[in-house]
């Protein structure tokens, strides 16, 4: 997929749509309009709060490759607040003739101070990790530094780094991630680091990390042998604790000396079964001496589902997505058991966590849905969510409205979608119609504004649906679960029934419908084209995977294999009934 001719090919590709799409009249004021939007300064900054500052990595027209920058949250809420600049990357590529892309950074808790910057060449998936100091703003003479790798990092202390890379030959994954986790000490060379671990060539990655709490630091060794199934292991000293939990349990971490972790499956354990998409907690010392009686904190229902964990100094935060609409919750630990606060939001549409402060109860999250641009709240202690920035809208919403729809799928199920309709909307069946969805990963598609869509499509007349199709996560592991492997055919009759549901309501027809997606949801759209192509108008399938017999050869495609199946076993017996490049 690398190769000098494939990449040639794709060139040539690329040119031929390129002139073909700007020759459209249409093409300029959109294309113009678009980069107004991504371009703005009216942009939310996402904050990340560390100690007193809150950080920022600001991209702009002026600031092509961005900056990193800081303020105090008291300036953070201004309307203009006064930034300190900490790190020019333009700066930093003209320096260094480099094609610097910003790939974030991971800063020592709880100074924050010593911080290991990821710089990739031109966004590659491999970076370069250097040591930076937020103090002297500038990289530490003589810091830890690592070469060009997909690699994964992280701090244990200010003198010792978790480092997982490629030490070459024979460490890594089939995947090309890092098969072994070492521990390299401060001012030692790379080639003299500690191995802690060794995987297999089969696992997807390993990774060793620490988590850095108030109450002290947890040492973590987890192995990832594929998507979605791993195990955790504690180290104490030069031992190394496992922790007795399921392989597809979902790990968040340790609050407050407890363990967090949620079910992706039923767990039957100390004579009680809890439910698959639960959010469980216990106390990490009576856990290791045996206890396996657990708070539950979050039980799942038949079409709500656990989407979102974070903590602060005293609370969990939690939020669920109740028929695909966002509900969020403070939870707070208590001699009596767990107390639980709901944190009304603006609207029935999309909240999600932000940066949360170990430091104090501080944290933002954001609020959007189709019609609303996105909103970001801050909230301090047990203070009343305070909105402290807001996007500009880019179109005008006049008499666009959003509807909750069901398609029945072809065994049954009950498949829920949104209809976004534009002004003076006719149910005529000759709408533009434009159907998208993803439905892999237990990746959740929820409401969201979009300048984008909205200015360049319902703006101009088109309708616009978003499915929440299976292999989605918006009701919960099930909602995954029903689509993978074998069970994959799901995803396509999904998407086919919302499409054959819209023309019944005459929404659109299917000379007025088009599917558009990526990656996994460019394999959803290529399929469903191709098993019915009488459905559909038009196609946007962007970078898709379409040849399910090679695609575990290709990059990190071997990863994927747990949720697709291995086509070079018997799995090809039902992955060759779908693979669009098949059929």
């Amino acid at each position: 997929v690398e190769s000098e001719k494939a990449l040639a090919w794709a060139q040539a590709k690329s040119a031929a749509d390129t002139a073909e799409l700007e020759a459209v009249p249409e093409f300029a004021p959109i294309h113009a309009r678009l980069l107004e939007i991504y371009t703005s300064r009216d942009r939310i900054p996402t904050p990340e709060i560390m100690g007193p500052w809150v950080y920022n990595f600001w991209r702009d027209a002026e600031h092509v490759r961005g900056i990193w920058r800081r303020t105090f949250l008291s300036e953070f809420a201004k309307e203009s607040p006064s930034w300190d600049l900490v790190l020019d990357l333009d700066a930093l590529a003209a320096a260094e003739g480099e094609n610097w892309v910003w790939k974030g950074a991971d800063c020592l808790e709880p100074e924050h101070r010593r911080c290991m910057i990821s710089l990739s060449r031109g966004g590659a998936d491999a970076t370069v990790e250097r040591e930076f100091d937020t103090v002297t703003k500038t990289f530490v003479d003589g810091g830890f530094v690592l070469a060009e790798a997909k690699q994964q990092i992280d701090w244990r202390d200010e003198a010792t780094l978790w480092v997982g890379t490629d030490f070459g030959e024979g460490s890594l994954t089939a995947s090309g991630y890092a098969r072994i986790a070492k521990m390299w000490r401060r001012g030692t060379p790379l080639a003299e680091a500690v191995t802690v671990f060794e995987g297999s060539v089969d696992d997807v990655f390993i990774i060793a990390s620490s988590e850095h709490t108030p109450e002290g630091r947890y040492d973590l060794v987890t192995v990832i042998p594929e998507f979605f199934r791993g195990t955790t292991s504690l180290r104490l000293g030069e031992r190394m604790v496992k922790l007795d939990l399921p392989d597809d349990a979902n790990l968040f971490g340790i609050f407050k000396d407890r363990l967090l972790f949620s079910l992706r499956s039923d767990w039957a354990v100390g004579g009680t079964t809890y439910p698959q998409g639960a959010l469980l907690a216990v106390d990490l010392d009576d856990f290791l001496a045996g206890r396996r009686s657990f708070d539950m904190l979050f039980a799942p229902s038949e079409r709500v589902s656990l989407d979102e964990v974070a903590s602060t100094a005293n609370h969990v935060l939690i939020t669920t997505l109740d028929n695909v609409r966002s509900r969020l919750y403070r939870l707070t630990p208590g001699d009596s058991g767990w107390s639980q606060e709901e944190i009304a939001l603006p609207g029935l549409g999309t909240a999600s966590l932000g940066s949360t402060s170990d430091a104090d109860d501080s944290f933002f999250f954001s609020y959007t849905d189709f019609l609303t641009p996105e909103s970001l709240y801050l909230v301090r202690g047990g203070e009343t969510p305070r909105q402290v920035k807001a996007s500009p809208a880019w179109f005008s919403s006049e008499g666009m409205t959003v509807a909750q729809h069901e398609a029945t799928s072809k065994d049954g199920t009950k498949i829920p979608y949104f209809v976004v309709t534009p002004k003076g909307f006719v149910a005529n069946g000759a709408n533009p119609t434009l159907l998208t969805a993803y439905g892999g990963f237990e990746v959740s598609q929820v409401p969201r504004y979009s300048g984008a869509a909205g200015s360049a499509w319902l703006a101009r007349g088109g309708v616009y649906v978003l499915a929440n199709i299976r292999g989605g996560g918006e009701f919960g592991p099930r909602w995954h679960q029903a689509a993978m492997r074998e069970k994959h055919q799901n995803n396509f009759d999904d998407l086919i029934a919302v499409a054959e549901d819209l023309i019944a309501r005459e929404i659109t027809s299917p000379a007025h419908l088009g599917i558009v997606g990526g990656s996994q949801g460019g394999l959803l759209v290529n399929g469903s084209f191709v098993q019915r192509p009488d459905l559909f108008k038009a196609v946007i399938s962007a970078v898709p995977l379409a040849d399910m017999k090679r695609y575990n050869q290709l990059l990190a495609g071997a990863s994927w294999m747990a949720e697709y199946g291995n086509p070079d076993t018997a799995d090809w017996e039902f992955m060759k009934l779908w693979s669009p490049y098949q059929n």
